[in-house]
């Protein structure tokens, strides 16, 4: 099998609900076509460089993903057709990444920059 990491940007008007249902459509879009969702990160809301068809934020999703290359195929095409995606980018992986992404342990460094500055006030 081989291992993916799929990451799509969402539309900045969404709730976080509606973000969430897209990250269980494309798992069962996975899960369908003889994949496996390994893990799923949802990264939040972030600013985005330049606009992408007028938002200026999106909301970003993770899914490290083991199958065949038919399963990256499918979910890229329903992505394609998903008027909530601004944007999607899916890249094989050597191996898969075990633990956190590197995003996720950007955020808990920042948490504890500002934790430990708080302290210090």
């Amino acid at each position: 099998m081989a291992h993916y990491e799929h990451v799509f940007l969402a539309r900045q008007d969404l709730s976080q609900a509606q973000v969430d249902a897209l990250a269980a459509s494309a798992t069962e879009i996975i899960e369908a076509n003889d994949g496996k969702v390994t893990k799923t990160e949802t990264w939040g809301l972030k600013n985005l460089a330049y606009k992408i068809d007028r938002n200026r934020k999106a909301h970003f999703v993770l899914l490290n993903i083991d199958g065949p290359g038919s399963v990256v195929a499918e979910l890229e095409r329903q992505t394609r057709i998903n008027e909530d995606v601004i944007r999607y980018m899916t890249i094989r992986m050597d191996e898969p990444e075990e633990g956190p992404s590197v995003m996720m342990r950007k955020n808990d460094r920042d948490r504890k920059k500002r934790s430990d500055r708080e302290e210090r006030s």
